[in-house]
């Protein structure tokens, strides 16, 4: 049996896996492949409970349950970290599990189970109990059963911070020694309820071709589209990835969350809130301003998100943020609200990986307060070797997480001397 040994306290922790499923790939290379030559999955919403065809537009994941009546969030999170795991090389039977960490973020449980139960006519799961996953941490109890994770376990509920705010929870996990290894990230899928609400808070975007519907940092954005989808991630210390000669895709240098004491659905327009959520995560990582070359913004698409999140951005960053290249990826994917943070991070970590950085959709014109490089409509080489992704939730929850690019494959001489940052 593999048994790592116990890391060091605050020792570099690395992405080795990634998986993911979207509105526009079945894994991590086609979702990333879509997305780069701005390709969009938003479209009107057909067969969704309660909610008339075609009032709604969003970018849905169109998928066969394996398991009769299982809610379609546990499926999708099932194949990102499979495939997460397969990416990573992880041989679970060599290792010791109980030093493995779950870190899934919450998702809406089957409330239409619960409807039927007290007397609501709704479609009864046939092979799965409403009690087997109405608890918003049922993902991430299906997952750690799956593969028989006894580590430590988190799932947070945080709105659109979820999967960011989970991320961070495993790199603590590893960082202060209570495991070796964590599979984190989070799924979510368009929820009848959920559209609702967000359709009553006029938040959703609305056009007559779907595929333009959000326009992130554009003059005319009129609101987000919801998405669907999962990322799941294999996280380890640095020194565990060289001695496997495992893939490293990125560094997680570090990352800050604040809650935000203004409004549960606005943000502070003064923007510093978000201006200090940024110099703090430099600060912890100890990078200066100079060095971040590209940032994945929230970017919703809201008159209110866009121009909040353009003025935290030029606070937090000066001058130095007009060499910055700016993307909204929800443009292309819709906003998956929980998964949002995760799928969103992996983009940002195979942006670094690759050098490019994907178009943001239907911005034709640019907002002038938003005075950004947005990378409006075609994608652009860069040659960042640092990132920032950005979740701003409703709630007030912010996070920014920093990463640097990984040497790639440890095949390579050189990599036995990569010298590790300092630990946020």
């Amino acid at each position: 049996m593999f048994l790592s040994s116990t890391p060091k306290i605050g020792e570099p922790v690395v992405i080795t896996g990634i998986g993911m499923i979207t509105s526009v790939g079945r894994n991590a290379a086609e979702t990333w492949g879509a997305v780069r030559l701005g390709a969009s999955g938003v479209r009107s919403i057909r067969g969704l409970p309660d909610i008339p065809d075609d009032l709604l537009i969003g970018a849905p994941v169109d998928i066969e349950i394996p398991v009769t009546g299982q809610l379609k969030v546990i499926a999708l999170a099932r194949i990102a970290a499979q495939e997460a795991i397969a990416d990573a090389g992880i041989k679970l039977d060599e290792m010791d599990r109980d030093r493995f960490a779950c870190a899934i973020s919450g998702h809406m449980g089957d409330t239409d189970g619960i409807a039927k139960n007290i007397g609501i006519n709704r479609k009864s799961p046939d092979d799965v109990p409403s009690w087997h996953q109405w608890m918003p941490n049922t993902a991430c109890a299906t997952l750690a059963a799956d593969y028989g994770l006894g580590g430590p376990r988190s799932c947070h509920s945080t709105a659109c911070a979820s999967g960011l705010i989970d991320i961070l929870s495993a790199v603590r996990r590893i960082r202060d020694g209570q495991c070796d290894y964590a599979l984190a990230g989070s799924a979510e899928t368009i929820n009848p309820l959920f559209a609702a609400g967000f359709r009553q808070l006029r938040v959703l975007a609305e056009h007559s071709d779907p595929s333009r519907a959000c326009r992130p940092f554009d003059r005319d954005r009129s609101g987000f589209v919801m998405g669907e989808g999962s990322a799941m991630f294999i996280l380890e210390t640095l020194s565990s990835a060289i001695a496997r000669r495992a893939t490293i895709y990125a560094e997680i240098t570090a990352g800050t969350m604040l809650g935000e004491a203004y409004h549960v659905t606005s943000m502070a327009q003064d923007s510093k809130p978000l201006s200090y959520l940024i110099t703090e995560t430099l600060r912890r990582g100890d990078m200066s301003t100079e060095e971040i070359g590209y940032i994945n913004a929230h970017g919703t698409g809201t008159l209110q998100n866009d121009l909040v999140e353009s003025r935290g951005i030029r606070a937090a960053l000066g001058n130095s943020a007009s060499d910055i290249l700016v993307g909204a990826n929800k443009s292309s994917i819709g906003h998956l609200v929980n998964a949002a943070g995760s799928v969103e991070l992996g983009l940002t970590v195979l942006s670094l990986r690759d050098g490019y950085a994907p178009p943001t959709l239907n911005l034709n014109n640019p907002d002038p307060e938003c005075d950004l490089d947005c990378v409006p409509l075609v994608g652009r080489i860069h040659r960042a070797e640092s990132a920032l992704k950005l979740s701003c939730a409703f709630g007030g929850h912010l996070v920014c997480v920093a990463i640097r690019k990984g040497p790639g494959s440890l095949s390579q001489p050189d990599y036995a001397d990569h010298a590790p940052s300092k630990a946020a």
